[in-house]
């Protein structure tokens, strides 16, 4: 039960990760806190002394993470005194502050938290490490802090006309087809005055898509989706109008003003996949994404933000998909004889699609693994109701968006963000691209409410929790599902289970 950090790779673990080399390190200490009601701690707080008050809500803040409640964790860190705290009992409130801080884009909170490195207390080298890297964050980002980069104009009425910039051809013209449905779909649900304007965007130069969009009197744009694009507009001052792209761009910074950017990002989901595992307990990890260009970036996004947080990757395994799942597993569990070697070990990362993923499970029951805690991304997941395919995939815990997974997300269909939407296109879209979908409804959302996310609000989406980051990239925040008897379920909070759960 630990917080959630975010960080950089240092380039000795990049070399070992790109060889697939195994990484050994003693496993570190872990503070375990008793499965308790936060609620009931915070009561019996405001009955104690100052300095017992304290531990008490430190450590109620620490269950509301685990629990994924990471707002009540933040105000409830936010407001014990640390200085009533014994040192050791300071520094785990820097490092769950901080980390809640980040990843809520608070770097003035991160930067109050870090003082405990002034402080001269006991830690360790890691907590030192990432304590420094947090800080290192918070000064960079207030120094990019410009009141003016993202002011938008003060409409006189509702966003009117939108410019959506997608290709009609070539090779993401199914993907700009799908997410154009939607955004239509949603708007003719929702019964929208807005105009949407669709512009090829596979026929002009960005320059000419943003000429015809001011003559169209587009107040927003929607687009581009070319990731080349994305990446040419982000290295501008700025961009003529609003504009909402579809991807993210390469560049380590978005330099353009008014320019914000959105996608289904995989990477962002390994970094939530190791805020999970961290939050769950463990330390020592194991690896298996893809050989190929996506399996790098996401497997290097997980190590990036595990490594930040403290952790160790005890192997790194890049399989070949059309390989056996076996010698994979082999090699990440170092198997000898038919028994997998879990002594450094506490859990892996699983990057794969359906089909491959499901031979994973079995595989670790065959090497005397069944225990093994795996946390995924939402790739293993088509989003359709296959019990007999999926349960193989049992216990496995996966992230996905909440239009995917309604029952773990917000406790059924009915009750989803933009539900009326939801039921038209579920019954009417090829299942394939319906997270493709979600994110055209998304976006259409974000761009009509550009004010509410620069307002330093959130928006919840049809594919996750949304908020606006300092460089105006949008985060999403994604519900966690486990797979029994091949269904995707809730994660029960702990404590709640009943007895015959346990």
């Amino acid at each position: 039960m630990k917080p959630l950090y975010r960080g950089l790779l240092t380039l000795t673990l990049t070399a070992l990760f790109m060889s697939g080399c195994a990484l050994q390190q003693p496993p570190s200490v872990v503070d375990r806190v008793p499965d308790q009601d936060p609620n009931r701690l915070l009561s019996q707080a405001q009955e104690q002394a100052p300095d017992q008050a304290a531990q008490t809500r430190l450590e109620a803040a620490n269950i509301y993470a685990r629990q994924g409640q990471r707002d009540k964790a933040f105000a409830t860190a936010d407001e014990l005194d640390p200085q009533k705290l014994s040192e050791s009992d300071r520094v785990r409130w820097a490092l769950l502050y901080s980390g809640l801080a980040r990843a809520l884009d608070e770097p003035r909170a991160v930067l109050k938290a870090t003082t405990v490195l002034d402080q001269e207390l006991g830690m360790s080298a890691e907590q030192q490490q990432t304590l420094q890297e947090r800080r290192r964050w918070a000064q960079d980002a207030l120094d990019q802090l410009d009141p003016e980069r993202f002011a938008l104009p003060e409409f006189s009425t509702d966003v009117e006309r939108i410019a959506v910039y997608l290709p009609e051809s070539g090779p993401l013209d199914n993907v700009a087809s799908a997410i154009a449905t939607a955004m239509r779909q949603h708007h003719d649900v929702q019964n929208s005055d807005v105009q949407l304007h669709f512009i090829d965007a596979s026929q002009h130069g960005l320059d000419a898509l943003y000429q015809r969009a001011e003559q169209m009197g587009a107040q927003v744009v929607i687009g581009p989706l070319d990731k080349n694009q994305v990446t040419s507009l982000e290295q501008r001052q700025s961009v003529p109008l609003p504009t909402l792209a579809l991807n993210y761009g390469k560049s380590r910074n978005n330099q353009a003003t008014r320019l914000f950017q959105f996608g289904l990002s995989a990477e962002d989901e390994a970094r939530q996949a190791a805020q999970r595992a961290w939050q769950d307990g463990h330390r020592q990890m194991v690896i298996m994404v893809p050989n190929n260009d996506w399996g790098r970036r996401v497997g290097e996004a997980f190590w990036n933000e595990w490594s930040a947080q403290g952790g160790d990757v005890t192997n790194a395994v890049r399989y070949n998909p059309e390989s056996s799942v076996s010698n994979s597993v082999k090699t990440a569990l170092n198997v000898r004889g038919e028994r997998a070697q879990l002594n450094n070990i506490d859990a892996l990362f699983l990057l794969a699609v359906p089909d491959y993923a499901r031979q994973v499970p079995p595989t670790l029951d065959y090497y005397y693994a069944p225990n093994l805690p795996i946390y995924a991304t939402s790739h293993l997941h088509d989003g359709q109701r296959q019990p007999r395919l999926d349960q193989d995939l049992d216990d496995v815990m996966f992230m996905d968006i909440p239009w995917q997974i309604p029952d773990a997300a917000v406790g059924g269909e009915e009750v989803l963000p933009f539900y009326s939407t939801y039921r038209t296109l579920r019954e009417e879209s090829d299942a394939s691209m319906f997270s493709l979908m979600a994110m055209g409804v998304d976006a259409f959302e974000i761009a009509t409410n550009l004010t509410v996310l620069t307002g330093a609000e959130s928006l919840s989406g049809a594919t996750g929790r949304l908020y606006l980051t300092a460089d105006g990239r949008v985060y999403r925040e994604l519900p966690w599902a486990k797979f029994q008897n091949g269904i995707p379920a809730p994660i029960l909070i702990p404590g709640l289970s009943t007895p015959d759960e346990e």
